[in-house]
């Protein structure tokens, strides 16, 4: 079915990943992201409560690594993966049930309550990182997750091991300071992560933080691209280039709809995406931005047209900078 990881993982509750879990929504760590802390935060602590005959988890992991570093984040670059891979669980499941006879199953992707990255781990697929990533030793971190909670019940596997070792290139990188101490070892601060900022907050990108954000308009792979387990994984066959900021800036709300509405780039909204791109503009230091941040800055939408007028004096300040000279573009 196209996964190039799969492991079995017993459909029983992780006490230690569960209440980290509950801990890291009491402090505040998931900024907006409510559905992550209402009444499917239990959920995710007991499988069985997705699926009451559910005995095992198939754990399948896929590839999705593309060389080309760009302002979107290469998960995001084509048709939306949970749509992907839910057509291709339910042909695994399929397949399955020609192979074991009748049995209950649910498939989960990232948007169902299931701690998914704790049961890959004991599944064998890999081992949680510093970044909070997924990590396997031959793939990296590029890996899509997904599962299959069935009332099989399938012999499981042996959970990986941490192969991180005192390596901490991944806190370093990071621009915001998101991964902070915290559960097992580490954790991720929503609030000043960057995918956060780019992709679920749904109003202004904090001022102190938006400098930090760079040229990246929708998520952020800087703790992934510093791992070095991501030195040499492999490259998926079907990866693609990340689309150009001018590019997106100068759509319609139609061509929006059109060009990304089956993508995942079409969570954020056109709104927020031009918003993202205001601010990567405003990062660049690059002069051919002010005339379309001009443009953006007359919007209506003053979500889009503050961050755009904060993004021009930015851009303003970084051309002197770098050029010893004053300035000054008329607003």
């Amino acid at each position: 079915a196209g996964f190039e990881l799969a492991g079995i993982a017993p459909a029983l509750p992780l006490e230690a990943d569960s209440n980290q879990y509950l801990d890291w929504i009491s402090r505040g760590l998931a900024g907006q992201m409510s559905w992550m802390a209402d009444r499917r935060a239990n959920i995710r602590t007991d499988p069985r409560l997705l699926l009451p005959s559910a005995k095992s988890i198939v754990c399948l992991g896929r590839n999705y690594n593309t060389p080309l570093p760009g302002p979107v984040a290469r998960y995001a670059r084509s048709e939306d993966y949970h749509d992907v891979l839910r057509r291709d669980l339910e042909l695994l499941a399929q397949r399955l049930r020609t192979a074991f006879g009748a049995f209950e199953y649910k498939i989960c992707v990232d948007t169902a309550p299931l701690l998914e990255r704790s049961y890959a781990r004991e599944a064998g697929l890999g081992w949680i990182g510093r970044n909070t990533c997924l990590i396997n030793q031959g793939l990296g971190s590029w890996i899509f997750l997904a599962e299959i909670l069935t009332s099989l019940e399938l012999e499981p596997d042996v959970a990986a091991p941490d192969r991180c070792g005192t390596c901490t290139r991944c806190i370093d990188a990071c621009p915001t300071s998101a991964i902070v101490p915290g559960g097992r070892n580490t954790e991720v601060d929503a609030t000043r992560c960057i995918a956060y900022l780019t992709i679920e907050l749904a109003g202004d990108i904090p001022e102190a933080l938006r400098p930090a954000l760079g040229d990246l308009a929708f998520g952020c792979d800087i703790c992934q691209e510093v791992c070095p387990w991501n030195r040499d994984a492999p490259i998926a066959c079907d990866s693609l280039p990340s689309p150009e900021l001018e590019t997106i800036a100068a759509m319609t709300p139609e061509e929006f709809r059109t060009s990304f509405r089956r993508t995942p780039l079409w969570r954020t909204k056109y709104r927020g995406l031009l918003r993202n791109v205001a601010v990567a503009m405003g990062n660049s230091g690059n002069p051919r931005y002010i005339s379309t941040l001009l443009t953006l800055g007359q919007s209506d939408d003053f979500l889009i047209s503050s961050h755009s007028r904060w993004a021009l004096t930015h851009l303003e300040n970084k051309i002197a900078e770098n050029s010893g000279e004053i300035v000054s573009v008329t607003t």
